[in-house]
């Protein structure tokens, strides 16, 4: 039997057909999507789309043919050959050359704009085709727009707006190649923007004198041309493997296409400038991986929670549009419905949704390359569906010519619908703008608040640089201002069931009727204000609520991360206010946000107060020479208490640090005389920085947030540390960030094969001149760290070096020999798909802790669960299961002691409970000549532990959380005269999680003093 959902799925997509006219062209009054009558043909050029068209169905009306020009050149000029041509793939140089090109040739039909550059100096461009009326009134259309996209310039006036919307022309934003292995977009952009240039076919004219298309045919330019080089010597060594694309952009691959909540990669910055500067409607980014297309924006639940429902419709009508047209053309394999969900808000595309545009993506069918394959389909993929009626084929021919057939026929056909229905759209624009500056009336809340008593005021300020980014408006208290909650939501008497309903007492009758009455809160000035009567308040409120996602959800596979609450991540104080009185509060409108930095007070003697603000370390090694210490202990100074790691520096210039702090964000406060309190040296560590050659996705955020903070690092592969002599004389700290997919401690250590194939090399050569960049460079990629690297690193922390992994590599070191006491549990059922959990600080004396408070909230994949023993090569168990802290069975009560049927009664020892994340007590019977005792000072320390059961989720999705539940989070562990440091969680993560940024920077500064605060073991 059909689930209902999937029935009423059904009905809803045979009603949508149905109102979008059905599937019949003629008699609907709409123009054809055909060549016209009197369109000339570039006959050689078509006769070469039909050659590298693998079958006939693969390919439509629209784009079997090319319009011909006397005066505009084709695509041909540039490359030699057709789009999609076989063996021929541009650099992003020469797809820029083309568009150039088409606008000297077209000048009132094409305009070619910098949108910005990339963090290796590359440009990225956009190009803008429309009519020659659209074109030259540029200006004045942005300034309808506009209007449509903030309504409190028209004083959300509906009349007003209807007629912008009447005479307005929308702006319809491609991009591709985001993703660089998905190499079809570049050529398909080239040749559609040659088409909505030239053709004077009805159809396309309608196009072209009813929109405005801008282009972004390359979005990841670094990553392009080193796919280009990689495909390029790919043709030179046709009978050899060929290197993955190991390196995409400067930092990251494909997370990429997840960065649109952070903003931190100047792709995604470059895009969202454009975005929000041209007041587009529509964002469609062009992918590459499914067959033959899916228009994956509709694709399956949960969306997104903050989207305005609208925009859920507008997916629809277009989607289903999109595969009705292409259908009728025959094109097999075209369809809307799938498994991705739109949850996360981290998409590229998903600055249109969270921006009040439309958000779409297509995925269609590339080879990697430009080569013609046959391909060979899961059976998943080519089943029919009720939502895939003409499925792709088991097995086909394939070229790179069909997969830009897919996308420009795609295109067309969305952009002609876009056109037909473009007041519909604009109108829509407009109202999901209107309901956004609503909101503080409709569904709230009212504003969120960041309190201006934050002690992380430059963590705060980093916060507040990121909404700015993203277009919000931002404010500022000018006085104190009351705000009222609402009751807390009282729990139902049945969840304690009749023993805890018996004991309620009056303390907690007092509680509860104080927890169902309305409270207030008084924020002082300087509190920042982010209203919710804005146009685009919907991307504050996704970024700064919480998100849930029920372990019932239908969907088990989410697509991305489940949670991301941006004040959890960064560690400061942001308060959801519901209560509208907030807007009335005295305010003024922030236009920048800098972090505080510079020195105040007077005195010889400079303190910052260690808040866990990741701008220390900046700061640290911008005085390189200069005399720091760390407070071991609190202390107060005047009016002002001072944490345990707050920094002391003496000796320096006052200049020199008012400069510094200034420019790193960092508030120093002067001291008449340094405090009589225990300290250690806070010295600019040397670092080295790990990577593999299986994948540099994950770690390129660590190196990007070192780059950012001026933290400097010799970045070194795995194979390079077999051939370095002497670590320890080189380095004090190594940082081990995360391969990255749960890699094994094997692949780590071996690589990829090397007894068969041939060498991968990654180097710039004559053939491949941009495959190295600024990044590393190997003869073959295929070796690993081997057993000789993984000596290195164990003489490294013997003799006093720090090594520093996290998740999959602080599995690896635990199973390398680097565990001292940290064993692994193998979960059963717990499920953390990029979720925020909650942790607790357990050694706040341990210098990696310093500046952090009792809770700290944590991002989380399915990290590693560790349990800690005293006794080497010893997995931590307990001998009575899950309930080991209750009596065995026998007589008596729960309380009682058992007994022995004819023997008199012997007194029990007394067994010392332990708590998940605590080193058991060794017994006497385990100390009895065991070599493998560890030492007390040799012990694992726990910094953090992960909450408990019912405290454990702050964001996302947790289900089987129980068997991570309190066990340790971060642990310290002392080896020989050095140090390893694991940790479960991942600290540094796409440019969100900068509130545990301090946990890593702390054991860079504090590297040699690891130890300080290390209470001794109870005899």
């Amino acid at each position: 039997m059909m689930h209902r959902a999937r029935v009423a799925k059904c009905v809803c997509a045979a009603m949508l057909l149905a109102a979008l006219g059905g599937p019949a062209w003629a008699g609907d009054g709409e123009t054809q999507p055909v060549r016209g009558a009197n369109q000339p043909v570039d006959e050689a050029y078509t006769a070469k789309i039909k050659k590298y068209t693998t079958e006939p169905y693969f390919t439509s009306p629209l784009v079997e043919y090319l319009p011909a020009s006397k005066s505009v050149p084709t695509p041909e000029i540039v490359l030699g050959d057709v789009s999609g041509a076989p063996g021929i793939l541009p650099y992003a140089e020469d797809v820029y050359k083309y568009m150039r090109l088409l606008e000297k040739a077209s000048p009132s039909r094409v305009k070619v704009f910098t949108i910005g550059h990339t963090e290796e100096g590359r440009e990225m461009i956009a190009v803008a085709v429309s009519s020659e009326a659209n074109l030259k009134n540029l200006e004045s259309n942005r300034a309808e727009l506009a209007k449509l996209a903030d309504p409190r310039t028209i004083k959300l006036n509906d009349a007003d707006a209807d007629k912008i919307v009447a005479r307005a022309t929308p702006i319809y934003y491609i991009t591709g190649t985001i993703h660089s292995p998905e190499t079809g977009a570049p050529t398909a952009l080239m040749e559609l923007a040659y088409r909505l240039a030239v053709d004077e076919s009805p159809y396309v004219k309608e196009i072209r004198d009813g929109v405005v298309t801008l282009i972004t045919p390359v979005v990841e330019v670094d990553g392009r041309d080193r796919m280009v080089d990689l495909y390029k010597w790919h043709l030179s060594h046709p009978k050899e493997f060929y290197p993955p694309l190991i390196y995409w952009g400067k930092y990251v691959a494909h997370d990429n296409n997840r960065d649109a909540m952070g903003v931190t990669l100047k792709l995604t910055e470059n895009v969202l400038n454009t975005y929000t500067g041209w007041k587009a409607q529509v964002l469609h980014d062009l992918h590459e991986s499914v067959p033959y297309l899916y228009d994956n924006t509709v694709g399956d639940g949960p969306y997104n929670a903050w989207i305005d429902p609208i925009l859920a419709d507008e997916w629809q009508m277009i989607g289903a549009r999109n595969v009705a047209d292409m259908t009728k053309f025959g094109m097999p394999g075209v369809f809307t419905h799938g498994d991705f969900d739109t949850w996360s808000p981290g998409y590229l595309m998903f600055i249109a949704a969270m921006h009040n545009g439309i958000s779409r993506l297509y995925e269609t069918f590339g080879n990697g390359g430009a080569d013609t394959k046959q391909r060979t389909l899961e059976p998943e993929e080519y089943a029919r569906t009720w939502y895939k009626q003409n499925p792709p084929l088991p097995k086909t021919l394939w070229s790179q010519r069909d997969n830009n057939n897919y996308e420009e026929t795609g295109l067309l056909t969305s952009l002609h619908y876009f056109n037909e229905n473009k007041r519909t759209f604009l109108k829509n624009f407009y109202l999901k703008s209107k309901r956004s500056i609503q909101k503080p009336n409709q569904e709230g809340p009212a504003a969120y608040v960041l309190p201006g008593d934050d002690p992380r005021s430059e963590l705060q300020a980093e916060l507040l640089q990121v909404m700015d980014k993203q277009k919000v408006e931002i404010s500022r208290a000018t006085s104190a201002f009351i705000v009222t909650f609402p009751p807390k939501k009282k729990e139902e008497d049945g969840k304690h069931g009749p023993a805890s309903a018996n004991a309620v007492d009056k303390d907690k009758a007092d509680k509860d009727k104080k927890d169902t009455e309305p409270t207030t809160r008084e924020f002082s000035a300087g509190s920042y204000i982010i209203r919710m009567d804005q146009p685009y308040s919907r991307i504050a409120d996704a970024l700064l609520d919480h998100q849930y996602w029920s372990p019932d959800d239908p969907q088990k596979t989410p697509y991305d991360d489940t949670g991301w609450t941006f004040g959890e991540l960064f560690g400061v104080q942001v308060v959801r206010v519901t209560d509208a009185k907030v807007l009335s509060a005295a305010m003024e409108r922030v236009n920048a946000v800098k972090l505080p930095g510079g020195v105040k007070g007077d005195g010889t003697v400079f303190a910052i107060n260690n808040n866990a603000q990741p701008t220390l370390a900046t700061l640290r090694y911008k005085l390189k020479d200069a005399t720091m210490d760390a407070a071991e202990e609190p202390f107060e100074a005047g009016s002002t208490k001072f944490n345990r790691g707050t920094v002391l520096i003496k000796d320096v210039n006052r200049g020199d640090l008012d400069k510094a702090a200034g420019e790193a964000g960092v508030e120093v406060v002067a001291l008449a005389s340094a405090p009589s309190v225990k300290t250690h040296p806070l010295r600019a560590a040397r670092v080295a920085f790990i990577h593999t050659w299986l994948s540099t996705q994950t770690e390129g955020w660590w190196r990007l947030t070192l780059d950012n903070l001026g933290v400097p690092y010799d970045y070194l592969s795995t194979q390079a540390i077999g051939k370095i002599d002497d670590l320890r004389a080189k380095y004090d700290v190594i940082l081990f960030p995360p391969v990255g997919y749960n890699a094994p401690a094997s692949a780590i250590i071996n690589g990829l094969p090397t007894t068969w194939g041939n060498a991968l090399p990654w180097k710039n050569t004559a053939e491949t001149p941009n495959l190295v960049g600024k990044n590393d460079s190997t003869d073959d990629m295929r070796p690993g760290l081997g057993w000789d690297g993984l000596a290195k690193l164990h003489e490294f922390v013997a003799k006093g070096g720090v090594l520093l992994t996290a998740t999959d590599t602080s599995s690896f070191a635990i199973g390398s020999g680097f565990e001292n006491g940290v064993t692994l549990n193998q979960a059963q059922k717990l499920n953390i798909v990029g979720s925020i959990l909650s942790a607790r600080l357990v050694d706040g004396a341990s210098p990696i802790g310093y500046g952090y408070s009792d809770k700290v909230s944590v991002y989380c994949d399915n990290g590693p669960i560790f349990s800690l023993t005293a006794i080497a090569g010893e997995r931590r168990r307990r001998r009575l299961g899950s309930h080991s802290k209750e009596r065995p069975t026998g007589r008596g009560t729960m309380d009682d002691p058992d007994f022995t049927v004819g023997r008199p009664a012997t007194e029990v020892p007394e067994e010392k409970s332990t708590e998940a994340w605590e080193i058991p007590e060794v017994t006497d019977e385990q100390k009895m000549n065991n070599p493998r005792v560890i030492p007390d000072a040799e012990l694992p320390r726990v910094i953090l532990r992960y909450a408990d059961s019912k405290d454990l989720l702050v964001s996302g999705l947790l289900e089987g959380g129980d068997e991570i539940a309190q066990h340790p989070a971060v642990v310290d562990v002392p080896s020989g005269s050095g140090h390893v440091i694991l940790f479960s969680i991942n600290p540094v993560y796409r440019g969100e999680t900068r509130g545990t940024y301090s946990l890593v920077l702390n054991a860079i500064m504090n590297w040699d003093s690891l130890n300080a605060g290390r209470k001794p073991a109870e005899k």
